[in-house]
């Protein structure tokens, strides 16, 4: 502070412009994405430490606690890094990973959506009654898209109840939670199951690719990745708009495509017990098809900006034109959208949906996931795919205090310390950034 009043006072002498020059460069060093503010890997390194020290950590604290709880289990476990538990972890992860998807629409905008939970049962349910005989047994196909339509009528009405008539988010999707899991009681009455009668939606979350299917699926992935991502940096050069250095755009290019072979490699290794089971889980595209298709949504186009832009500070978006009401609205929407897809996965994985299905707890997973991958619970800072790694988090938490049979009174206080840790990083890297 002494050292910001020495140079305050110091704005009548030539010194002080120099000394603005340099705050002016160290904020802006803070302000820029490194990626696309570096010209080379050295500037890079240099803008992104600018950056940590200044609170914004971005997907730096999911990777470490996804490593730490990696390395903890691991030593408690040989078997938590076999390719049969590490398939399986992803499988049983993959709702929390769609419901985090989910979430992050609402928390973008400083809000929330605590009826997630019920949605995606609620959309199981639908899928699951339309494939019944006594409902025509409807196509797979026809069936899935109606509970989907379903499920985004249902956050179009919390959307349109909290933006035009102004009620609280945290009030209406409330009673969501419990007016959609009213509602699925009373199409299958207490205690009741039903199983879902189609192969295709069952294959969902239990089939997998063949071996060489998998390598060619991941395989064309990743060269799309690649393409893509060169040409997007290289056009923004060629335009002279900012663009990531040449060795940074290699290297993440380059890490897809290792995270890529990983990955089918564990899944392509024989994790059978009676019977070879070989291949990538079909969900597990699923999950990123989806990931994909949000954070394109909300990175490359004026609704995400326009999302950001509300979430970091709605008066003064409302004042540049945005409109508020609609923009809130459609994330509701999607939101809900999105936990019915998890939803269907869900039962999948089960083959029925029945009343047991603890909503509840599935959206405080959701809530969790999404802010341990970086999603601010104050609206404005997050990405789609940082919440699917969040999602990983819960899901390797959940599964590794399985394999040391802990009870779920013990995993649950492991996620809670895990979210309340995950919130604190939020909450202290937003006051840096803000002293900064």
């Amino acid at each position: 502070m002494e050292r910001l009043d020495e140079k305050t006072r110091g704005l009548g002498h030539d010194n002080g412009g120099a000394d603005e020059d340099a705050l002016a460069a160290s904020a802006a060093e803070v302000a820029v994405s490194p990626e696309l503010a570096a010209g080379s890997l050295r500037d890079y390194l240099h803008l992104w430490l600018a950056r940590l020290r200044a609170g914004e950590s971005g997907v730096l604290p999911v990777v470490v606690g996804l490593v730490a709880i990696t390395i903890i289990f691991q030593s408690l476990n040989s078997k938590f890094l076999t390719s049969g538990n590490i398939v399986n972890l992803l499988v049983q992860g993959a709702v929390f990973m769609m419901l985090a998807l989910a979430e992050v629409f609402a928390l973008l905008l400083g809000e929330i959506d605590l009826s997630a939970g019920f949605v995606a049962g609620l959309s199981g349910v639908v899928t699951a009654e339309l494939l019944t005989t006594a409902h025509g047994s409807w196509p797979w196909g026809a069936a899935i898209l109606a509970a989907l339509l379903a499920c985004a009528a249902i956050g179009l009405l919390h959307g349109t109840l909290i933006t035009r008539l102004g009620l609280p988010s945290f009030v209406v999707t409330l009673g969501g939670l419990l007016g959609w899991q009213g509602v699925m009681l009373a199409i299958l009455g207490n205690g009741g199951t039903l199983p879902i009668q189609d192969n295709v939606v069952n294959d969902v979350a239990n089939a997998n690719l063949t071996p060489a299917a998998s390598w060619i699926v991941t395989l064309v992935l990743v060269a799309a990745y690649g393409f893509t991502t060169w040409r997007r940096a290289a056009r923004r050069r060629a335009r002279g708009l900012v663009a990531p250095p040449p060795g940074f755009t290699i290297i993440k290019i380059a890490g897809v495509a290792v995270a890529g072979v990983v990955l089918v490699l564990v899944c392509n290794a024989d994790r059978g017990v009676l019977v070879p089971i070989r291949g990538m889980p079909w969900v597990l595209l699923i999950v990123v098809a989806v990931a994909t298709a949000w954070s394109i949504l909300l990175g490359r186009t004026s609704f995400g900006r326009h999302v950001y832009a509300i979430g970091g500070n709605a008066e003064a978006a409302r004042r540049s034109g945005i409109r508020l009401a609609r923009v809130r609205t459609l994330c509701f929407v999607l939101a809900s959208f999105t936990a019915g897809m998890a939803g269907i996965i869900y039962a999948s994985r089960l083959r029925s949906v029945s009343t047991n299905i603890d909503g509840g707890t599935l959206v405080l997973y959701a809530v969790a996931a999404a802010v341990i991958g970086g999603t601010s619970l104050f609206g404005g800072r997050g990405k789609a795919i940082h919440a699917v790694l969040g999602g990983i988090v819960i899901a390797a938490i959940d599964n590794g205090m399985g394999l040391q049979g802990f009870s779920a009174a013990s995993r649950n206080v492991v996620t809670a310390i895990v979210l309340i840790a995950a919130v604190t990083v939020d909450a202290v890297a937003r006051r840096s950034a803000t002293t900064h």
